[in-house]
């Protein structure tokens, strides 16, 4: 079974060709391929925490250290992290490639 990207999760509508994508763009989660199969994810799907600019709570975010409190206590990021278990890829690591 093929694991969820966040706004497959969210249903925001930011991915490509998404419903909201004319009103609030595309999630910079959705466009990030550096981090491109983190946590088994496409582009950042499954990795949203460390991306900048993500809308979560029908706002957009800031930087990853304005919102990993926030992200930590999310549904999709604690979904990740019980499919991931041992697995799981440190923020630090995801960030890296980023940099």
């Amino acid at each position: 079974m093929a694991k969820v990207n966040c706004w497959e999760w969210k249903k925001c509508g930011r991915q490509p060709d998404g419903e909201k994508v004319a009103q609030l763009g595309v999630c910079p989660a959705a466009r990030e391929d550096r981090i491109n199969g983190a946590n088994s994810g496409l582009n950042g799907g499954r990795a949203c925490w460390v991306v900048a600019g993500t809308l979560c709570g029908g706002k957009i975010q800031g930087t990853f250290a304005a919102k990993l409190a926030n992200c930590m206590g999310c549904d999709f990021y604690q979904l990740v992290a019980r499919e991931e278990g041992a697995n799981l890829l440190n923020s630090r690591d995801i960030l890296q490639r980023l940099t």
